[in-house]
């Protein structure tokens, strides 16, 4: 496999991706303390060719804090206890975020509610008015 498949026409090299291992907390007794385990994955995506502007602007707003400032996503992945997992895990939410934000999202066009919509409102309205009319004092009655 000569990369990782986003889509039928967008793929990212293996070239484009620095994976180094770190230590990690969590589960693994004293093997925590002596083995990297975690994944860190960085993808420099602002320098990748296969990504478009606007994708990188759709990319940049879903990675949030994975981007630094500089256009590169770091993930990393430490739920696994084994080198491979950590790393196969990091690459498999790379590529998640990655068809994400593939997609153009459809731009939402302005309506105005149906006539239905408007009517049950003014029924709601009105029942709610009548329970808070019978909430009141009895007027006359001493």
């Amino acid at each position: 496999m000569p990369g990782i498949q986003i889509t039928d026409s967008l793929s990212i090299p293996f070239e484009a991706l620095d994976i180094s291992f770190i230590r990690a907390s969590g589960p693994g007794g004293q093997n925590v303390n002596k083995v990297a385990s975690a994944a860190q994955l960085r993808f420099d995506a602002s320098a990748a060719r296969s990504i478009e502007p606007e994708m990188l602007d759709r990319l940049r707003r879903a990675a949030g804090r994975r981007m630094t400032s500089g256009g590169v996503i770091v993930i990393t992945a430490r739920r696994f206890r084994s080198q491979e997992r950590n790393r196969q895990d990091a690459i498999d939410r790379l590529t998640g975020l990655l068809q994400s934000v593939v997609e153009r999202p459809a731009t939402r066009r302005a309506t105005r509610p149906g006539r239905g919509a408007i009517e049950k409102r003014l029924q709601t309205k009105q029942h709610r008015s009548r329970t808070k009319l019978q909430r009141s004092a009895v007027q006359g009655v001493d």
